[in-house]
Formats: structure tokens, sequence, C-alpha cells
């Protein structure tokens, strides 16, 4: 059984995109953030279901420190990359002369293959979101909702996406709004497939997710099985591979884009070329001092802006390809 080494990076709200910027420069795009503001509105969130919160969990609240978690294998490969990582802070505490950043030290801790695949289970509890659904893993057993929400079951494993994060919440709001039945959608950066799960269970008819993480990919694929419906999946950088972007195909109604600021802007001319004319982008996964800058670039692609929604520090938009 490999072992695996955990990297706790230390930071702060706004220096989240710059961590997680850094880190998939070097080719890691798995991580998992916890925004300390983020904690908070969780357990506030979920006090109607306080029964299903483990009080140790609570206990936390007071002392959590935002940070982004990452997992390096214990190899000579690994001890290149994690020295790569430590160098990458190290020139983010260099240009960060206003100390925005937080700490961005990182701490290590070996841990074995099935303890890191389970250990975040304990903070995975059913919970609210939208006007639509209550999420919950496989592992937890609830009630059927007597408010008419629909059970959205997700085991997102080492991906990213179990539905607490601003940002994911955002997008799934905006599909709320937006999937009205029978609608193509693409889900670029699919992470566990939480979108594409949300948006079949609102009636999009005709679904694509694509994920630089081939496990994300297969995850996705998985969870969508477990919501009783086929996810075509695709695996690769669309921004550097053309034949990929061929296969995805487009004239999509809607796509949902919850990456980060920097991928975003990278790939607008994608984005834009994808969508059929009058088709709507989602957005997220941008911080608040990212949003204007995220904007702009789109605009000057293209793109009409429809809603610009906030939650903490993070931003969704909905804009309309002209």
């Amino acid at each position: 059984m490999e072992n695996w080494t955990e990297v706790t990076i230390w930071t702060s709200a706004a220096g989240i995109d710059a961590v997680t910027g850094m880190l998939m420069d070097l080719g890691i795009d798995g991580f998992v953030i916890e925004d300390a503001q983020d904690f908070a509105d969780f357990l506030q969130d979920t006090e109607l279901y306080w029964d299903y919160v483990d009080e140790d969990l609570a206990k936390q609240k007071s002392s959590a420190e935002t940070n982004v978690k990452i997992y390096i294998e214990d190899s000579p490969a690994g001890a290149e990359l994690l020295a790569q990582v430590h160098a990458g802070l190290r020139a983010l505490r260099d240009r960060d002369a206003e100390h925005a950043f937080g700490r961005c030290a990182a701490e290590l801790a070996s841990i074995r293959q099935e303890d890191w695949e389970n250990n975040w289970k304990q903070y995975f509890k059913p919970f609210c979101v939208g006007k639509t659904f209550l999420i919950k893993p496989s592992w937890e057993t609830v009630d059927e909702p007597q408010d008419g929400r629909r059970i959205l079951e997700i085991d997102p494993s080492s991906s990213f996406g179990t539905g607490t994060h601003n940002t994911t919440q955002l997008c799934i709001c905006e599909l709320e709004s937006l999937v009205r039945g029978g609608e193509r959608l693409l889900d670029m950066g699919c992470g566990s497939g939480i979108l594409s799960v949300a948006a079949h269970m609102l009636g999009a008819a005709d679904i694509t997710a694509v994920d630089i993480d081939a496990n994300a990919a297969r995850i996705a694929a998985e969870n969508a099985e477990k919501n009783g419906f086929a996810l075509r999946t695709f695996v690769g950088d669309v921004i550097g591979d053309r034949a990929l972007s061929e296969q995805i195909g487009g004239a999509y109604d809607i796509i949902a884009a919850n990456i980060v600021a920097d991928v975003i802007m990278g790939m607008r001319e994608i984005l834009r070329d994808k969508l059929k004319r009058d088709g709507t982008l989602i957005v997220s996964g941008i911080l608040e001092t990212r949003a204007d800058e995220v904007q702009q670039s789109l605009l000057e692609a293209g793109f009409v802006l429809g809603r610009r929604t906030q939650s903490g520090d993070w931003v969704a938009m909905t804009l309309r390809r002209g």
C-alpha cells in the first residue's frame, strides 16, 4: 500500500487563488480548500441538521484557519514536486508585501492511502443547497425531505465538489434558474461531477463533463451512475489540446466552469466557441478581488453579463454569448 504526504498550506481567503494558481502551474489540480469563513458559514447554515454534525467538528469553529490541502506521493518524484511547492510558497511570500496571503507555510504529515481517501468523511454531513437540493454522501441516511427537496447523493472521494463550498453552491443556484428541461450542458472542470448531477436532476438532457484529472472524471462518472444517468466524460487540458477540444464538440446551451480566475480567462475563447448563440456561461471559483478582472476579460471576449452574485468572498457570474 502506497504512502502519501499530506501537505497543508496555511493561507487566507485572499490567498486561496494565488496558492491554487501556483499549484496548478506545477500540475497539481487536485486540492481541498478549507476556508475558515466558509467553515463558520457551513455550521451556521446547517443548524437544521445539527443531529448530523459531530460536536468535535463544531468545536473547531473558533480555531479554524484557511488552508489548502494536497497529497503528494511518497517517492523521489514526489519529493521533487514537494521542493517545487516550497519554492512556489517562498515566491508568494516574497511578492506579498501586505501579507494578504496569510502565512503561506506548509505543514507535512505522512498518511496511508486508505486514510487520506476516508479522513474527510467526518466533515461531510447532509445539508441543503438552493431551493431544490438536500445533498448527502452515500454513507449517511436521511428521512425523505418534507419540504419537497430532492436528495442529491454525491461521493467526491479525492475530487473537489461536496457542495459545501460557496462557489459550488453559487453554481447550483444558477442552474436552478437556468435549466428548464432538455438542455445540452458542458461541465468544464467537473471535479466530483456535482454540477452535472444537479443539472440532470433539474432536467438537462445531454451532459458532458471535462476535467484535467483522470481520477476526477472517473469519480464524476461514478456519481452520475449512482444518480441514474450516464455522463460522457473527457480528460485533458482543453486549452492546450485542440484534438480534445474538438472531441468535446460545441453548441451547448449552458456551460458551467467552476474553476479559478486565471483558468477561466485563459479559456475564454474556447468557452465562447462552445456555446450556442444566446447560450449561457456560468463561471465561479472567483475571489471578489479578481472578479472585475475576470468580468472585463469575458466581456472583451464577446460575452454579455447577465448576473453577478456573491457568497462570502466568492463570486459567480452568468453571461450570454453575444
